[in-house]
């Protein structure tokens, strides 16, 4: 089986939200087949809505196109360790993997903080691959923070 990673497709969107003002992060959806089905980057402060970060928003589009609240097979991915909101999200849907970049010691809820996947509430425990192009969304966020602190 070969490996493909959409992250750079992930970054883009990461990169777009930064031009709007949001936070730089971005997110896609791959269904089973490989085809990316969703995209989407942070859009808090644009629709006015703490909920709408990346990996929320590609988890709506894809349950709404497929008229299911399930995603089995599918893989997330996501420039930023998904938070401890998204990470329980991920797990109600029941997606595959998650694919994610930088790693959030702050907000994170996989490998950090809440580590979500790791109990025993936790209603599906996704694959998780970290660090993927992890120094190029790290660098995303910090110039986009930094640019903010000017």
């Amino acid at each position: 089986m070969t490996f493909t990673s959409h992250m750079e497709t992930a970054l883009d969107e990461a990169r777009a939200a930064a031009a709007r003002g949001e936070v730089p992060v971005g997110a896609v959806l791959v269904a089973p087949g490989g085809e990316i089905i969703a995209r989407a980057g942070n859009r808090t402060r644009e629709l006015a809505d703490p909920s709408a970060h990346a990996e929320m928003l590609v988890i709506r589009q894809a349950c709404a196109a497929n008229g299911s609240e399930r995603l089995p097979g599918h893989v997330l991915y996501v420039t930023l360790e998904p938070c401890a909101m998204c990470a329980a999200v991920i797990a109600a849907a029941r997606i595959a993997r998650v694919v994610y970049g930088a790693a959030d010691p702050k907000s994170g809820g996989v490998d950090h903080g809440a580590r979500v996947f790791t109990h025993p509430q936790a209603h599906h425990v996704p694959e998780v691959i970290s660090g993927v192009a992890e120094e190029d969304a790290a660098t995303l966020l910090r110039d986009f923070f930094a640019d903010r602190r000017g």
